[in-house]
């Protein structure tokens, strides 16, 4: 086991980015700071803002190397981004956002190279969700940039090769609906041949693995010199504690910008992937049952739409919703989750007061999530981490729509404490609520029409 006491761990999700350090035996965040990860629009197409990403994790690490300290580095950051590095090891190309549509041209011929569902458990997504999708674009639309790649590497791994020098990648953001991975053989897909790729994805290293000390002049310029840990894909991160400390049959639903669904002891056998269910990859290397939605990025459209309403008003406005069937049809933000293709509609919703149209938004998360989890076949508890596991509504509900326990882990750190345990400290104690399945008066009939509605 390792001997830290504090980890740093940066922590790049699709809306914002942070730096925190943990204390390895309590988990606690000791030391936080905060920035929105922006996209520039400027270039050959939308970016992350990279640049302004590495100047502020070096002045966190500046400073919270003085105090409080910490002795190690790790890494978690959002899916569906690869970098592409010359010679140098600096960006050849900026880094994709993978909201970016490309030309229906472009997409239509990646759409018949691509490689089967079948070998890779990946489905074909929209914009640039699949990695496979943004490097046909990118290689294809940009040949001259392109030929200069010497290496491609994912996304963690990028900030990995840039405080040590070392380039990797890594199984959980290949494994995850990038099209580059097998996950039945732990290898390459047919797809990097395909495109010509094989030679510039750099090694695969675990996500357990130190790749280096910080670069001697970035550890003069931080004031400290540590290991960086290889680092792993946001929601595998998270996924990571319970697979420490749990027995499987158990379902994680990682809550965030994307609401992400992992069915832990499921097989991958009854996937559908014309409907965003797929196989992820864990830090160990083994394929899970996944399915997800974009439900964090839905709710934070919906409250500011509705404006803010209490937890107990929402709560109290329950009963009115259900018996009213003041309904939120799918789809809020278009294009991946359970129900492809749709576009939100508000049933009997003209005479809703916000308390009604809140209440009615969570009963749509809730019942999202359970359409994900029936996708993958999930069993045993239901564990809620992420910004939703402190919605109480939204835990109540889907307790009674799955009938199964729901045990809520509140805090927003699941991701960033995750990462923290590739450096070998153990799973911090944590604090959990227990919602015990319950019979709410028609929710049944709701959901059957919501259903006919959706379906």
């Amino acid at each position: 086991m390792s001997s830290y006491r504090r980890i740093a761990v940066l922590d790049i999700g699709k809306t914002n980015a942070k730096v925190v350090v943990l204390d390895a035996e309590t988990g606690a965040e000791i030391a936080s700071a905060k920035m929105a990860n922006t996209v520039l629009k400027d270039g050959v197409y939308p970016h992350y803002d990279v640049e302004a990403l590495w100047s502020f994790m070096l002045d966190a690490f500046r400073r919270f190397a003085r105090e409080p300290g910490f002795e190690a580095i790790s890494i978690t950051t959002h899916g569906a981004s690869a970098a592409l590095l010359d010679a140098g090891g600096n960006l050849a190309m900026p880094v994709l956002d993978y909201e970016h549509e490309y030309p229906a041209a472009i997409r239509d011929a990646y759409t018949a190279l691509r490689p089967p569902f079948a070998e890779t458990y990946s489905p074909r997504q929209t914009m640039g969700l699949n990695i496979g999708a943004q490097l046909h674009y990118q290689k294809t639309a940009f040949p001259e940039e392109f030929a200069k790649v010497a290496a491609i590497v994912t996304y963690p791994q990028y900030w990995a090769a840039r405080l040590t020098g070392v380039a990797a990648n890594e199984a959980t953001s290949l494994g995850c609906h990038t099209d580059l991975w097998n996950p039945k053989t732990g290898q390459y897909s047919t797809l990097v041949d395909t495109l010509g790729i094989r030679d510039l994805m750099a090694p695969i290293r675990s996500a357990f693995d130190a790749l280096g000390l910080l670069l001697p002049e970035i550890a003069e310029e931080i004031g400290i010199s540590v290991p960086v840990y290889c680092g792993i894909h946001d929601s595998n991160a998270s996924l990571l504690p319970h697979l420490v400390a749990r027995e499987a049959p158990f379902a994680v639903v990682s809550t965030g910008t994307w609401v992400v669904n992992f069915g832990v002891g499921g097989d991958l056998e009854h996937l559908d992937a014309k409907r965003d269910a797929l196989a992820n990859v864990d830090a160990y290397g083994r394929a899970v049952p996944s399915s997800r939605f974009m439900g964090g990025r839905e709710f934070e459209i919906l409250s500011a739409e509705i404006g803010k309403v209490s937890e107990e008003d929402a709560i109290a406005a329950l009963p009115s919703v259900v018996s009213g069937k003041i309904m939120l049809l799918p789809n809020v933000a278009p294009g991946s989750g359970p129900f492809p293709g749709r576009e939100r509609q508000w049933i009997n919703a003209d005479a809703a007061s916000p308390a009604e149209r809140n209440a009615a938004a969570c009963l749509y998360l809730a019942l999202m999530s359970q359409a994900c989890l029936d996708l993958i076949g999930a069993k045993g508890p239901v564990i809620v981490e992420g910004p939703f596991s402190t919605n109480g509504l939204y835990l109540k509900l889907v307790a009674a729509l799955t009938q199964r326990v729901v045990i809520a882990l509140p805090g927003s750190t699941g991701t960033s404490q995750g990462a923290s345990l590739l450096t070998g400290v153990k799973p911090a104690p944590t604090k959990e609520t227990r919602f015990a399945p319950s019979d709410i008066a028609g929710l049944a009939v709701y959901r059957t029409a919501w259903y006919a509605l959706t379906e």
